[in-house]
Protein backbone atom coordinates (compact mmCIF):
# COMPACT_ATOMS: atom_id res chain seq x y z
CA UNK A 1 0.00 0.00 0.00
CA UNK A 2 2.95 2.18 1.19
CA UNK A 3 4.59 1.57 -2.24
CA UNK A 4 1.34 2.22 -4.26
CA UNK A 5 0.72 5.95 -2.74
CA UNK A 6 4.76 6.65 -2.86
CA UNK A 7 4.55 5.86 -6.81
CA UNK A 8 1.45 8.02 -6.95
CA UNK A 9 2.39 11.95 -8.77
CA UNK A 10 1.92 14.81 -6.39
CA UNK A 11 -1.54 15.38 -9.05
CA UNK A 12 -3.04 11.80 -8.36
CA UNK A 13 -2.20 11.84 -4.59
CA UNK A 14 -4.15 15.58 -4.31
CA UNK A 15 -7.32 13.30 -6.72
CA UNK A 16 -7.26 10.49 -4.33
CA UNK A 17 -7.66 12.93 -1.21
CA UNK A 18 -10.53 14.38 -2.69
CA UNK A 19 -11.87 11.41 -4.44
CA UNK A 20 -12.22 9.19 -1.64
CA UNK A 21 -13.84 11.24 1.17
CA UNK A 22 -16.04 12.67 -1.24
CA UNK A 23 -16.97 9.21 -2.23
CA UNK A 24 -17.65 8.22 1.10
CA UNK A 25 -19.81 11.14 1.85
CA UNK A 26 -21.65 10.56 -1.56
CA UNK A 27 -22.51 6.77 -0.45
CA UNK A 28 -23.84 7.85 2.98
CA UNK A 29 -26.51 10.23 1.23
CA UNK A 30 -27.23 7.53 -0.99
CA UNK A 31 -28.08 5.35 2.20
CA UNK A 32 -29.62 7.92 4.47
CA UNK A 33 -32.15 8.68 1.25
CA UNK A 34 -33.14 5.25 0.77
CA UNK A 35 -33.48 4.81 4.54
CA UNK A 36 -36.07 8.19 4.60
CA UNK A 37 -33.29 10.25 6.36
CA UNK A 38 -33.70 12.62 3.29
CA UNK A 39 -34.89 15.48 4.88
CA UNK A 40 -32.30 14.57 8.24
CA UNK A 41 -34.86 13.37 10.14
CA UNK A 42 -35.77 16.48 12.43
CA UNK A 43 -36.57 19.21 9.59
CA UNK A 44 -32.89 19.89 8.51
CA UNK A 45 -32.56 19.15 4.66
CA UNK A 46 -29.22 17.44 4.33
CA UNK A 47 -29.02 19.43 0.85
CA UNK A 48 -29.37 22.45 2.04
CA UNK A 49 -25.95 24.74 2.78
CA UNK A 50 -27.68 27.66 2.43
CA UNK A 51 -26.15 28.80 6.40
CA UNK A 52 -22.73 27.91 5.30
CA UNK A 53 -20.60 30.62 3.97
CA UNK A 54 -18.32 29.50 1.58
CA UNK A 55 -16.02 32.35 1.82
CA UNK A 56 -16.93 36.11 0.98
CA UNK A 57 -14.76 37.78 -1.62
CA UNK A 58 -16.86 40.38 -3.12
CA UNK A 59 -20.26 40.49 -0.71
CA UNK A 60 -21.61 37.37 -1.60
CA UNK A 61 -22.12 34.56 0.12
CA UNK A 62 -22.47 31.43 -2.37
CA UNK A 63 -24.34 29.64 0.23
CA UNK A 64 -26.86 32.35 0.11
CA UNK A 65 -26.78 32.05 -3.77
CA UNK A 66 -28.03 28.61 -3.63
CA UNK A 67 -31.14 29.80 -1.73
CA UNK A 68 -31.58 32.69 -3.68
CA UNK A 69 -35.30 32.78 -4.84
CA UNK A 70 -34.66 33.89 -8.70
CA UNK A 71 -38.54 33.66 -9.52
CA UNK A 72 -38.61 36.92 -8.30
CA UNK A 73 -36.77 38.36 -10.99
CA UNK A 74 -37.91 36.43 -13.65
CA UNK A 75 -41.24 36.69 -12.88
CA UNK A 76 -42.10 32.98 -12.40
CA UNK A 77 -43.52 31.51 -9.47
CA UNK A 78 -42.82 27.75 -10.36
CA UNK A 79 -40.63 27.73 -13.53
CA UNK A 80 -41.30 24.18 -14.80
CA UNK A 81 -37.90 23.35 -16.54
CA UNK A 82 -38.95 24.58 -20.20
CA UNK A 83 -37.82 28.15 -19.74
CA UNK A 84 -34.24 28.64 -20.16
CA UNK A 85 -34.50 31.23 -16.97
CA UNK A 86 -35.16 28.10 -15.28
CA UNK A 87 -31.60 26.98 -14.94
CA UNK A 88 -31.27 30.40 -12.51
CA UNK A 89 -33.78 28.95 -9.98
CA UNK A 90 -31.90 25.50 -9.64
CA UNK A 91 -29.63 25.65 -6.14
CA UNK A 92 -26.26 25.04 -7.75
CA UNK A 93 -24.50 24.91 -4.37
CA UNK A 94 -25.88 22.53 -2.24
CA UNK A 95 -24.31 19.49 0.18
CA UNK A 96 -25.49 16.79 -2.75
CA UNK A 97 -24.67 18.93 -5.81
CA UNK A 98 -20.74 19.52 -4.63
CA UNK A 99 -20.14 16.27 -3.04
CA UNK A 100 -21.10 15.01 -6.77
CA UNK A 101 -19.28 17.18 -8.75
CA UNK A 102 -16.05 16.38 -6.22
CA UNK A 103 -16.84 12.83 -6.71
CA UNK A 104 -17.00 12.51 -10.83
CA UNK A 105 -14.65 15.38 -10.96
CA UNK A 106 -11.72 13.52 -8.86
CA UNK A 107 -12.27 9.93 -10.39
CA UNK A 108 -12.76 11.15 -14.15
CA UNK A 109 -9.52 12.91 -14.06
CA UNK A 110 -7.65 10.63 -12.06
CA UNK A 111 -8.93 7.26 -14.57
CA UNK A 112 -7.69 10.04 -17.74
CA UNK A 113 -4.36 10.29 -16.04
CA UNK A 114 -3.99 6.99 -15.41
CA UNK A 115 -4.76 6.06 -18.79
CA UNK A 116 -2.05 7.83 -20.25
CA UNK A 117 -4.19 11.49 -20.87
CA UNK A 118 -1.83 14.92 -20.02
CA UNK A 119 -2.78 15.72 -16.89
CA UNK A 120 -4.15 19.38 -17.80
CA UNK A 121 -6.75 18.05 -19.84
CA UNK A 122 -7.90 15.18 -17.69
CA UNK A 123 -8.10 18.02 -14.86
CA UNK A 124 -10.61 20.23 -17.58
CA UNK A 125 -12.27 16.73 -18.60
CA UNK A 126 -13.21 16.06 -14.92
CA UNK A 127 -13.95 19.58 -14.09
CA UNK A 128 -16.47 19.32 -17.25
CA UNK A 129 -18.14 16.01 -16.11
CA UNK A 130 -18.30 17.31 -12.50
CA UNK A 131 -20.04 20.25 -13.61
CA UNK A 132 -22.36 18.37 -16.21
CA UNK A 133 -23.54 16.14 -13.34
CA UNK A 134 -23.86 18.79 -10.73
CA UNK A 135 -26.29 20.20 -12.41
CA UNK A 136 -28.28 17.05 -13.28
CA UNK A 137 -28.30 16.60 -9.53
CA UNK A 138 -29.47 20.31 -8.77
CA UNK A 139 -32.41 19.80 -11.45
CA UNK A 140 -33.02 16.19 -9.90
CA UNK A 141 -33.72 18.01 -6.69
CA UNK A 142 -35.33 20.72 -8.08
CA UNK A 143 -37.70 18.77 -9.65
CA UNK A 144 -38.24 16.58 -6.27
CA UNK A 145 -38.97 20.36 -4.52
CA UNK A 146 -41.73 20.67 -7.39
CA UNK A 147 -43.63 17.51 -7.32
CA UNK A 148 -43.31 17.67 -3.18
CA UNK A 149 -44.48 21.28 -3.39
CA UNK A 150 -47.86 19.94 -6.41
CA UNK A 151 -49.08 17.52 -3.89
CA UNK A 152 -49.56 19.48 -1.25
CA UNK A 153 -53.33 21.04 -1.12
CA UNK A 154 -53.42 24.36 -0.82
CA UNK A 155 -56.95 25.26 0.41
CA UNK A 156 -57.05 28.66 -0.49
CA UNK A 157 -56.71 27.06 -4.44
CA UNK A 158 -60.35 25.90 -3.57
CA UNK A 159 -61.79 29.06 -3.49
CA UNK A 160 -64.36 30.09 -5.88
CA UNK A 161 -64.23 26.51 -7.48
CA UNK A 162 -67.54 24.20 -7.91
CA UNK A 163 -67.78 20.77 -5.96
CA UNK A 164 -70.34 18.12 -5.06
CA UNK A 165 -71.81 17.35 -2.17
CA UNK A 166 -70.98 13.69 -0.54
CA UNK A 167 -71.82 13.31 2.87
CA UNK A 168 -75.00 15.64 3.52
CA UNK A 169 -74.09 19.35 5.04
CA UNK A 170 -76.84 20.33 8.14
CA UNK A 171 -77.43 24.08 7.31
CA UNK A 172 -76.35 27.10 8.95
CA UNK A 173 -73.31 26.05 10.18
CA UNK A 174 -74.78 23.77 12.53
CA UNK A 175 -72.52 21.08 11.38
CA UNK A 176 -69.93 19.28 9.14
CA UNK A 177 -70.24 17.33 5.92
CA UNK A 178 -68.10 16.27 2.46
CA UNK A 179 -67.65 17.43 -0.65
CA UNK A 180 -65.06 16.25 -3.32
CA UNK A 181 -63.35 18.26 -5.85
CA UNK A 182 -60.78 17.97 -8.25
CA UNK A 183 -57.81 20.19 -7.51
CA UNK A 184 -54.10 21.01 -8.36
CA UNK A 185 -55.39 17.95 -11.02
CA UNK A 186 -56.15 15.66 -7.52
CA UNK A 187 -59.64 14.51 -6.63
CA UNK A 188 -60.30 15.12 -2.65
CA UNK A 189 -62.68 14.97 -0.46
CA UNK A 190 -63.08 17.91 1.68
CA UNK A 191 -64.87 18.44 5.30
CA UNK A 192 -67.51 21.52 4.13
CA UNK A 193 -69.87 23.38 6.67
CA UNK A 194 -73.26 25.26 4.74
CA UNK A 195 -74.27 28.72 4.65
CA UNK A 196 -77.05 27.84 3.45
CA UNK A 197 -80.45 27.45 5.66
CA UNK A 198 -81.29 24.59 4.44
CA UNK A 199 -79.49 20.92 4.33
CA UNK A 200 -76.95 20.11 1.36
CA UNK A 201 -78.24 16.73 0.51
CA UNK A 202 -75.87 14.47 -1.76
CA UNK A 203 -75.24 15.09 -5.35
CA UNK A 204 -76.23 18.75 -4.70
CA UNK A 205 -73.82 21.04 -6.58
CA UNK A 206 -72.12 23.54 -4.42
CA UNK A 207 -69.24 26.76 -4.35
CA UNK A 208 -66.40 27.37 -2.24
CA UNK A 209 -66.71 30.48 -0.82
CA UNK A 210 -64.68 30.52 2.20
CA UNK A 211 -62.48 28.36 4.59
CA UNK A 212 -63.07 27.93 7.93
CA UNK A 213 -60.29 26.04 9.35
CA UNK A 214 -59.66 22.98 7.65
CA UNK A 215 -62.81 22.88 6.39
CA UNK A 216 -64.48 24.40 3.70
CA UNK A 217 -67.65 26.91 3.83
CA UNK A 218 -69.88 25.94 0.82
CA UNK A 219 -73.27 27.62 -0.85
CA UNK A 220 -75.28 26.03 -3.61
CA UNK A 221 -74.12 26.46 -7.39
Amino acid sequence: MNEWWDGLSALLKVLYCIAAPSTLILLIQTILSLAGFHDGGSGVDLSDTSGIDFGDTSGADLGDMGSHDFSAHTGHDMLDGGNPADFASMRMFTLQTIVAFLTVFSWSAIVSIQSGMPSAAAIILGAVLGFVTMCAVAKIIQLSAKLAENGTLDLRNCIGESATVYVPIPPKGSGEGKVTITVQGQFRELSAVSVETEQLNTGTQVRITDLRGDSVVVEKD
